[in-house]
């Protein structure tokens, strides 16, 4: 007889994941989250950080409660089936690091690499450079997995360690409830236009969270895992859920009307509009995402599958996450979102870092007398 755990673990399981959280990601856009960034990790991160006022890009503000609520659904999901487990001590400052450079990179191409199925999904083709760049960094991140670079062993940690991150998604979540303004020129801030302003109904954004970070944290769903597994080991489970993905979601799109296909919108005129939080440098939208993937593919996951992992308790997952906020706040402090002024830079750094980790990071034999 078949039970809970072997379904999630199976195949089935896998695709019936992916297609809940195609259907999950359209459902949201339809009911007032930004276009094609029905769930988006790396952007809703950055709404996250200008609510809280790490930047001051007045357009993208907001204190999404998804990403608190994937966390929170993760931990629930890790009590109820014990595999919450507190660990830390695998290069918690490297993974922090890494998780700036795949922030900037995923926030040069706009989008993470959930975002990128869901902008193909809703036929915006520039994605499809982003996907290939995601694929070129990962492929590179598999050379450096080859010839032996680690991060380093976990060991297992107190109690508190592994709830921490919980607990201050805890906390987002309520602000994100109430959302308490402390002050006339103090956070929480809150976009009137733009990404910003657009929303789905707090108390479904967190229903529809919950479900997604239960789900995902049983089935270990994982877009930069799932061609990581296809390229080191011919492996297609995790990639049957990404591809279940974008079915339901392209699905969804079609009956919901949101389906626009090309590089720029068309209007009935003619005339031309870029597709919603989008940019047609196709070089950039390329090395952003081989940036991004080069650095998740080193820190063993992408942006969702951090997020579950600090929720199971994972005190370097929760590190990452951290990185990210920070890296949010730099890309826009600094200019680098998209196709802005230093993006270009951007790229050339991060990927000197991120190269740099992965060629000094190869796991030395102890040697023997």
């Amino acid at each position: 007889m078949t039970g809970p755990k072997d379904i999630f673990a199976s195949r089935t399981g896998i695709i019936m994941v992916g297609l809940a959280i195609g259907c999950i990601a359209a459902s949201l856009q339809k009911l007032g989250n930004p276009p094609n960034m029905g769930v988006c990790v790396a952007c809703f991160t950055r709404d996250i950080a200008g609510a809280l006022g790490l930047h001051r890009a007045g357009i993208v503000q907001y204190l999404r409660p998804e990403i608190p609520a994937f966390c929170l659904g993760a931990f629930v999901a890790a009590l109820a089936f014990r595999e919450f487990r507190p660990r830390t001590g695998s290069s918690p400052i490297l993974r922090f690091v890494l998780g700036m450079c795949a922030m900037i990179g995923a926030l040069i191409f706009l989008g993470c690499p959930w975002r990128a199925m869901l902008r193909l999904a809703g036929g915006d083709w520039n994605a499809i450079l982003g996907i290939a760049g995601l694929v070129t960094g990962i492929g590179i991140g598999v050379v450096f997995l080859r010839v032996g670079f680690s991060l380093g062993r976990t060991y297992q940690s107190r109690f508190p360690v592994g709830l921490a991150m919980p607990v201050v998604m805890l906390i987002l979540l309520l602000l994100a409830i109430f959302y308490p303004k402390f002050g006339d020129n103090a956070a929480l801030y809150r976009s009137e236009s733009g990404p910003g302003s657009m929303a789905a109904p707090v108390a479904i954004s967190i229903i529809a969270g919950m479900i997604v970070g239960f789900l995902a944290q049983r089935t270990r769903f994982c877009t930069v895992g799932a061609f990581r597994d296809l390229i080191l080991m011919r492996d297609i489970h995790l990639l049957s859920g990404v591809i279940a993905l974008v079915a339901a979601a392209f699905v969804m799109n079609l009956i919901f009307k949101q389906f626009d296909p090309g590089f720029v919108r068309t209007a009935a005129d003619g005339t031309t509009s870029p597709q919603p939080a989008a940019h047609t440098v196709h070089w950039l939208n390329f090395t952003g995402m081989v940036l991004a993937g080069l650095s998740f593919c080193l820190a063993g996951g992408c942006p969702g599958r951090q997020v579950f992992l600090s929720g199971e308790g994972d005190g370097d997952a929760a590190m990452f996450v951290l990185g990210m906020l920070t890296g949010a706040a730099i890309s826009h402090n600094f200019l680098m979102v998209g196709n802005q002024a230093l993006a270009p830079w951007a790229v050339v750094i991060g990927l000197v870092v991120v190269l740099t980790i992965g060629i000094t990071g190869r796991s030395v034999p102890a040697a023997t007398g």
